[in-house]
């Protein structure tokens, strides 16, 4: 099996995974209700917009942080990684998708009831490596992804679920296409290691 169909096999699985088990915990329990989470408290319009205004802030905050000096050992090893998966357009749009409907249903739905805001971040947070001891490179993305993710359960509780689940699939929509025009940028440069320099070499004969 490759890498990619891994990772597109997986994001399915959260899809469809993670709101089937929280279901059945609002089924179990009297603390939770995604009916309510789910209209919301704001019309879903207003929710959509919120959602796109807070995920597109985030992501671009989030886009600076990564492309900082002192993440660029770990920015070199992700986009490694990604870039073995050549993920098109299509691919990062079905992978954003799946994280932020199924995650935010399960996490900000299901969990947050029960674990309050902070804990729940946090546990989100650690599970997805981004609170590494022995990196703090990494941890320190993965403190800004925790006040991130505080604010989505802010918004979920206050607003409506549908606000969390558009900011999560923009913020994963645009770093995953920032990473993996990154990666494509990063094969050419060693398949075509002097590239750059004979056009400039032809452009000034």
């Amino acid at each position: 099996m490759t890498g990619k169909k891994l990772i597109l096999q997986l994001a399915l699985a959260t899809l469809i995974g993670m709101p089937l088990i929280a279901v059945l915990m609002d089924r179990f329990s009297d603390t939770i209700d995604l009916r309510t989470s789910l209209i919301g408290i704001f019309p879903w319009w207003k929710q959509i917009v919120i959602g796109v205004i807070t995920g597109a802030l985030f992501a671009f905050f989030a886009q600076m942080i990564i492309e900082a000096p002192f993440m660029r050992q770990v920015n070199v090893k992700y986009i490694a990684v990604l870039g073995g998966f050549r993920l098109t357009w299509n691919e990062i749009v079905f992978i954003s998708l799946c994280a932020g409907v199924g995650e935010e249903l399960l996490f900000r739905g299901a969990l947050q009831p029960i674990m309050g805001i902070l804990w729940t971040s946090l546990f989100f947070v650690a599970i997805h490596g981004y609170i590494n001891p022995r990196d703090w490179r990494i941890s320190v993305y993965g403190i800004y992804m925790t006040v991130v993710i505080c604010v989505l359960g802010w918004f979920a509780r206050s607003s409506g679920l549908v606000t969390a689940m558009i900011a999560h699939t923009l913020i994963d929509i645009w770093l995953l296409h920032k990473m993996q025009v990154a990666a494509d940028k990063e094969e050419h440069h060693h398949v075509f290691p002097g590239n750059d320099s004979t056009h400039t070499d032809e452009g000034n004969e």
